[in-house]
């Protein structure tokens, strides 16, 4: 499947694949490795890229492994790598207290 969105920044904008940011590893500013892209989230009225799912990510920068989806706005630059302009010291996820095991098995945290 073939989707061209806009993707802009403060002083340009230009038109990508979307399939391109699949598998790209994404990098803090400080070159800490924080995971590799899985999926990418639309905006679909803006059209948009909204955020960026996130998995494989590194333990020590987020509890348990999970997959977390980072606004798009996070993004700093994209090439052969993803490098963030900010990203949280560390990332926790909530408990519930009661989870089915379907929702246990998917885990995914949202950064905001």
């Amino acid at each position: 499947m073939y989707f061209d969105y806009m993707v802009e920044k403060e002083t340009e904008t230009s038109t990508e694949e979307v399939t391109s940011f699949l598998k790209l590893p994404v990098y803090t500013r400080e070159g800490t490795y924080v995971g590799h892209v899985r999926n990418v989230f639309l905006d679909m009225d803006e059209k948009c890229v909204s955020s960026l799912l996130v998995t494989n990510t590194n333990p020590s920068l987020v509890e348990g492994t999970v997959d977390v989806a980072i606004p798009y706005r996070w993004v700093n630059a994209v090439s052969d790598i993803v490098v963030l302009s900010h990203f949280p010291e560390r990332v926790t996820t909530k408990k519930k207290a009661e989870k089915t095991e379907e929702e246990s098995s998917e885990i995914i945290d949202t950064i905001e």
